[in-house]
């Protein structure tokens, strides 16, 4: 960055320290600066055709690094619900003022305040720290309860932490929570603390919950002692106002020949200056912007404001390849802030803890535009449901409406993951402009085993609650009574109806949080602007799609499953048409079982392997599949008909549909190939989890040991957590070692876990490649297959297959060995 700031004028080396070269004594030299950007652009020119000034390239990677900073700002203020429009930027740091007014920009602020002493603030600033000590007490009773016994303890606890300083003054914070939910967001202790509360759910996560009991989960006391007073930071200025030299800036594409150098010391108070210009100091050099002012104040503080209001029309339909990779993360950060909203609010574990949910944002045809880092097998499939309500609402949409489905003939993978989707509408328009959705896995939806994903379902009704189109708010309104009759409908209901309501909410207000970001870029950019960049990252990711087809050869792949069936695909690309044909006819048919995967699956596992192909770092969205014919036989199992048991399809075929296409692409031997789903309860508690295990090597890299592989990204639960919702022991979590494949690259390692059961509980495990092991690729070995067996607490040991339920006893521990991945490339002897 401060190479483009050279370049630009931003940072001059005449005005710069000479502190480079190897005795330190060399200035800045803006000729070499010039040198490298002219072959870097020759080297753009020569690759995509376009010709790019120095200064563009410059100003380009400035305007990249300005967005990705006023993303993460955005991310933790909005974290913590508030606005940065509603704010001044406090800019620090030797770079912080060259950066300042174009981060402002980006986030929406108007004011920047820069301290004398910004250069070093940071320590400036602990020198003259408060100091502080914080006692804390698990309360874990509802509101209401008499705190004030804990109260004085704590605060005569946080004071003799500070030598009991008498002087030293006392907060006191109580950390509320709605039952059921693991985030707590601190209120003062007081009278007032359920509409504090209340407001801050609001403020922070878009709606609140009056029919649900608030929890104090803790009390905290700080006390505090003032630190050192500190001193005037800024020095008087000169006698004479000094206006300093003229130089050559550019700015806006272009070089404006009048731009003053001003010295902060000499600056007067009260004394006005209008960018573009620079102001030096010792430490620090500040840009100020065209359409910006500075003054500075009485204590020295330069105080930046806005006097030009940025236009807010369309940006146009060219793509500028700047501006797409702004949008590429702007959308993503809409996603990932819907994702923030999503975790921050769940009330189960499966969201909360082991993020098994996903975020993404659509543009008004249901086209998926980006999507946060979530779940694959979510993503690739969404788009398929938001049709599915597009088809079926049309134009009865309003704003404030939410839908809900789970239907695998709809886009959903299985019943567990229920998908909200909540059209966008702009003011003054009556048809969505875009679409956002959130797709959960909930704890139970009901089924033929507590936890939904019972090992042995024939049909789609031992799964759970079947759910299509349903209306969830309308209008910004819940039909909460309409939903819970839902859940508790069909002939296997929903064991805890409260937990899909809570978790739903959080889904909630993840779709609406993602309507409002969407909102604030059409009034940053305009809405002609955003729909446009919204189709140039689809066409962006289709042109990196079809790079990847002018390298591939054809290839075919054949995978088993560890119940026989078999899972092919031939691999046909056409160079000359830039497209390429994946067929998987000679797939088995659909299976009595619950291994069918539906036809989202298989998309959504195809999209996600060529993804993984681009290099680049694009969102995941529908440009990947435009070029790619993928033909599947109807009534096989990766196409079954409406009504098939589809749960392993979801978590265990697309697992072996992205090993067989990486195969025929030669590309990755076998990772683990399942997502060895672990579920247990009873009629009150319900858990799910996936465990890692080892990935597959490749050509140069060795396989990674006790990941989650592919199609799935979620996490586990904390021991700490799991062993307090639950009445289970986490007894072992270890890599198995030695079971990753053979090869010039190893294969990655399975891992062992040990689950000890304190009360009885029903189980059950879902997995794959118990019986066939993970590949290995070009001479590499395979992968240990699995296992699953139960250790009971007399002595004797159950051996169970790849999928299997059993009833747990007080004292039973369950053992899970995950497979570990294949190897690539035969292993040279020693000589």
């Amino acid at each position: 960055m401060t190479d483009c700031n050279v370049l630009l004028g931003r940072v001059r080396p005449e005005f710069f320290p000479a502190i480079f070269g190897p005795n330190g004594d060399q200035p800045l030299d803006r000729d070499a600066v010039a040198h490298k950007f002219a072959e870097l652009c020759a080297e753009v020119a020569a690759a995509t055709g376009r010709v790019l000034s120095a200064e563009d390239a410059a100003e380009g990677f400035l305007t990249i690094a300005n967005e990705h900073m006023a993303e993460a700002i955005k991310k933790i203020s909005i974290q913590r619900g508030y606005d940065p429009s509603n704010y001044a930027l406090v800019a620090f740091g030797g770079a912080g003022g060259q950066h300042a007014c174009a981060v402002a920009d980006a986030v929406g602020v108007e004011t920047i305040l820069l301290h004398p002493l910004a250069g070093v603030l940071s320590a400036w600033g602990m020198g003259l720290a408060d100091e502080r000590a914080i006692a804390e007490e698990t309360v874990e009773q509802k509101l209401g309860v008499a705190l004030d016994a804990a109260a004085a303890r704590l605060s005569a606890a946080a004071r003799a932490r500070l030598g009991d300083a008498a002087h030293a003054r006392v907060r006191l914070t109580a950390h509320l929570k709605y039952e059921g939910a693991d985030t707590p967001l601190p209120v003062m202790l007081g009278d007032e603390m359920r509409a504090g509360f209340e407001a801050e759910h609001q403020k922070r996560f878009g709606f609140v919950d009056p029919g649900r009991d608030i929890v104090v989960a803790s009390l905290t006391a700080e006390a505090v002692v003032d630190g050192a007073t500190p001193l005037e930071a800024g020095a008087a200025p000169s006698a004479e106002w000094d206006y300093g030299d003229q130089v050559a800036l550019y700015a806006e594409g272009a070089w404006d020949k009048c731009a003053f150098v001003y010295k902060r010391s000499a600056l007067k108070p009260g004394s006005d200056f209008d960018g573009p210009c620079l102001v030096l100091e010792e430490g620090a050099t500040t840009y100020i912007a065209p359409g910006w002012e500075g003054r500075r104040t009485d204590r020295g503080d330069l105080i930046l404001r806005r006097t030009e209001k940025i236009a807010r029309a369309a940006i146009g339909t060219a793509a500028d390849p700047i501006l797409l990779e702004v949008f590429n993360n702007r959308f993503m950060g809409v996603a990932e802030e819907m994702g923030l909203a999503l975790q921050t609010t769940a009330s189960s574990v499966n969201i909360k803890e082991r993020l098994d949910f996903s975020c993404a944002v659509f543009d008004e045809g249901g086209g998926l535009v980006a999507n946060a880092p979530h779940i694959p097998v979510h993503l690739g499939s969404m788009s398929d449901s938001v049709r599915e309500i597009i088809r079926q609402r049309g134009v009865g949409m309003r704003d404030g409406d939410v839908y809900m489905l789970n239907a695998p003939h709809a886009g959903g993978t299985h019943l567990p993951d229920i998908t909200l989707i909540a059209p966008v509408m702009l003011e003054g328009e009556t048809t969505p402009a875009f679409f956002t959705a959130a797709r959960g896995h909930h704890a139970d939806v009901g089924g033929i085993t507590p936890g939904s994903m019972p090992p042995d379902s024939t049909r789609i009704e031992d799964e759970g609650v079947l759910i299509e189109n349903f209306l969830l708010m309308r209008e910004g309104r819940l039909l909460e009574a309409e939903t819970r009759a839902l859940f508790a409908s069909g002939p296997h209901p929903a064991r805890n109806v409260d937990r899909n309501i809570a978790d739903l909410k959080a889904q909630i207000a993840a779709v609406v949080r993602g309507g409002a970001e969407l909102k604030r870029l059409v009034a940053h950019y305009g809405r002609e602007g955003v729909a446009a960049y919204m189709r140039h990252v689809q066409d962006n990711a289709e042109e990196q799609i079809k790079r990847v087809i002018d390298t591939l050869k054809p290839g075919r792949f054949r995978v088993e499953m560890d119940h026989g069936a078999m899972i092919a695909v031939a691999v046909t690309p056409d160079h000359a048409a830039r497209t390429v044909t994946i067929d998987f006819t000679g797939t088995s048919a659909q299976g009595q079982n619950n291994f069918n995967a539906p036809l989202a699956i298989t998309r959504a596992a195809t999209l996600y392997v060529f993804r993984t192909l681009v290099a680049d770092h694009i969102p995941l969205n529908e440009g990947c599949l435009k070029l790619l014919n993928i033909i599947v036989p109807e009534g096989s199992m990766l196409n079954p008909a409406r009504g098939a048991a589809v749960v392993a399809g979801n978590v265990e075929t697309s697992q072996a549909v992205v090993d067989c296409l990486y195969g025929a692409f030669g590309a990755l031997a076998a990772s683990q190939g399942t997502m060895n789903n672990f579920t247990f309860g009873d009629a009150r508690r319900q858990y799910y989890e996936t465990i890692c295990g080892g990935s597959g090597a490749g050509p140069g890299f060795a396989g990674a040991a006790v990941v989650q592989t592919h199609m799935t990204n979620s996490r586990l639960t904390d021991p700490e957590v799991l062993e307090t919702r639950f009445p289970v022991l986490v007894e072992e979590f270890s890599v198995r070692r030695g079971s990753g494949g053979a090869g010039a690259f190893k294969g990655g390692d399975g891992a062992v876990r040990r689950v000890r059961f304190c009360e009885p509980m029903q189980a059950a495990i879902l997995s794959n490649r118990r019986s066939v092991a993970p590949f290995g690729l070009e001479g590499g070995g395979d992968g240990a297959p699995g296992a699953n067996r139960v250790e009971r607490v007399g002595g004797a040991v159950e051996i169970l297959g790849a999928t299997a339920k059993t009833e747990m006893q007080a004292g039973d521990v369950f053992v899970i060995e995950t497979p570990g991945g294949g190897g690539f490339g035969k292993r040279e002897r020693a000589i």
